[in-house]
């Protein structure tokens, strides 16, 4: 793609164009503290990582950016973002699809862009698909996994602990695991239908109460095949 203006957040070289700056607010706007530091930092992991690795270094910056910082817009908080029948990650692929739509230049925004930004989204916490999927994908997903995971297990080892605590001490992680569990729980309470196929079922297996999958998973379907 064409080179982009970049400017430096937290040590970290960075794609700055003006759809990447309303996607930054967007997010701030409709995303809890926890939840928007986490978005943040797994663009800045995801995009130092990705500069590291040779394979990754032709990505669509502008697409990994916003897919990025858009990819939990299923936590948010705002009625209007939110389904009632969809899995968090793909409200969250909608909801970045009507923005860039929205928001984005249709010229610049083809079908292909909009597909990318979307899958990087909804594939963002199915490591094992995502990781064979367009490097735009596996960007987003090597950024998000490694604000799980820390820097000495990101992919290929690339992102160091300096990097680590300097985007930290910008976005902190205060409240993050605690409200990860809670909504992944919330998730469980208010839609369990959403949950039964994906690793959200074990966060209500072990915190909620009269919460099973029993019944719903693939094993309770095949077992019920009549021959």
């Amino acid at each position: 793609m064409a080179k982009v203006p970049t400017k430096v957040i937290a040590g970290v070289t960075v794609p700055d164009t003006p759809l990447i700056d309303k996607a930054y607010k967007f997010a701030r706007e409709n995303l809890e503290d926890y939840a928007f530091n986490h978005v943040v930092r797994s663009w800045l992991f995801g995009s130092f990582i990705g500069d590291q690795i040779p394979g990754l270094q032709g990505r669509d910056v502008e697409v990994h950016a916003i897919a990025a910082l858009l990819h939990d817009m299923g936590w948010s908080k705002n009625p209007k973002l939110i389904s009632k029948d969809k899995r968090f990650e793909v409200d969250g692929a909608n909801v970045a699809r009507e923005f860039l739509i929205r928001e984005g230049n249709s010229a610049e925004w083809d079908t292909h862009r909009l597909q990318l930004a979307w899958d990087a989204i909804a594939l963002h916490g199915t490591f094992s698909i995502a990781q064979h999927k367009e490097i735009e994908v596996q960007s987003c997903m090597m950024g998000v996994v490694s604000d799980f995971t820390g820097p000495e297990k990101s992919p290929g080892g690339v992102l160091t602990r300096e990097v680590w605590d300097q985007v930290v001490k910008e976005y902190s992680r205060t409240g993050f695991k605690d409200g990860v569990i809670e909504e992944m729980c919330g998730l469980c309470r208010t839609k369990p239908e959403t949950t039964y196929e994906n690793f959200v079922s074990s966060f209500g297996t072990e915190y909620v109460n009269g919460y099973s999958a029993k019944g719903h998973r693939l094993l309770d379907v095949t077992l019920a095949i009549q021959e």
